[in-house]
């Protein structure tokens, strides 16, 4: 295994990139394509990349960031799937990524049944997602009587928000850049209002979001989408798209609006959408969020561990990880 910059990767490695993500449909998560740990790298996070080889080619390639001796995947903590590029039923040796001197890969959103990581497992928590093959009417034919529910209530809520504010419009892929500042401004107002961390304190993060949203090559890029009454935006969302796959990464409402629920009107806009975009599924991210777990098709589960030598090291990262489930099941518990 070699390790360099994600800038001095060639076109033959970054054809073998697209090559391994094609062959394994467990990595078509944006997350996983090259395009990501372009925009990131660009953005001024610096991005290396692990390259294994065997048999006379590339085997894996992985995408991290090296903070001192600890080793993050690429796009971390804005990373929502996290793993080897391999294709299917391909082996890989996490330890490898140790040699040179890093003690540990740290993962929190690892794709499930990623070859090799099992015994760095120490915790997994589900990641929901929709199926809109058919957009909204195919989606209602395998939604959950809540997602059913709730979709009525938005499309209910939607013409109440037409008569009091005037005329409804959603752009799924809008190119309009105060839109997306406000994205970004509506989301560090969330956080401010939640005590949450502030994703964008760090100024490379709103730069990421400006270069993938910038992107159009057809198989990889950002989209953002608006939903407006009158003059007035309700909602908004930035995701990422990698071919028919379309991540929920950024969502935001006015909190002004906050009785309209005009994420879910925003949701089932975009739910109907889909079709026309050439997106067959929405993964909205890891978590227990209630408006996941009604609107949810289907999930799968991404795993939370430690890659390391040191057995301390990984019990202290087990302990901390199970710890702040407990904390997370009793704020679940105690919520009116």
């Amino acid at each position: 295994m070699r390790v360099v910059s994600f800038g001095d990767l060639g076109a033959a490695e970054l054809d073998t990139w697209h090559a391994l993500r094609a062959a394994n449909p467990a990595l078509d998560s944006p997350y996983f394509h090259p395009g990501f740990a372009a925009a990131v790298h660009a953005a001024g996070r610096a991005v290396q990349v692990a390259v294994a080889t065997g048999g006379g080619g590339i085997v894996a390639l992985v995408a991290y960031h090296r903070e001192g001796r600890l080793l993050r995947p690429v796009g971390w903590p804005g990373a929502d799937f996290q793993g080897p590029v391999v294709a299917a039923g391909g082996e890989f040796r996490p330890l490898d990524l140790l040699r040179g001197g890093p003690t540990g890969y740290a993962f929190d959103h690892l794709v499930d049944r990623a070859p090799g990581f099992e015994p760095w497992v120490v915790s997994r928590r589900p990641s929901p997602y929709l199926d809109v093959t058919g957009g909204l009417a195919g989606y209602l034919g395998r939604a959950s009587k809540s997602g059913k529910d709730n979709m009525g209530q938005a499309r209910r809520r939607a013409a109440k928000a037409e008569r009091e504010h005037g005329a409804v419009r959603f752009v799924a892929d809008s190119a309009d850049p105060e839109a997306l500042a406000r994205v970004i401004a509506l989301k560090r107002a969330q956080y401010a209002a939640t005590g949450a961390r502030d994703y964008f304190a760090e100024p490379d993060r709103a730069r990421l979001l400006e270069s993938l949203w910038r992107t159009r090559d057809g198989s990889f890029g950002g989209v953002l989408s608006t939903l407006h009454a009158g003059p007035r935006l309700l909602a908004a969302h930035f995701g990422l798209r990698a071919g028919g796959v379309l991540h929920w990464w950024f969502p935001v409402y006015d909190p002004e609006f906050a009785r309209l629920s005009p994420g879910w009107i925003l949701l089932r806009e975009l739910v109907g959408a889909a079709p026309a975009l050439g997106i067959s599924r929405i993964d909205l991210g890891r978590g227990e969020d209630e408006y996941k777990r009604r609107a949810k098709t289907g999930q799968t589960q991404v795993g939370q561990g430690l890659v390391t030598r040191n057995p301390v090291r990984r019990a202290a990262a087990s302990a901390m990880v199970h710890a702040r489930a407990i904390l997370r099941d009793v704020r679940t518990r105690t919520q009116p």
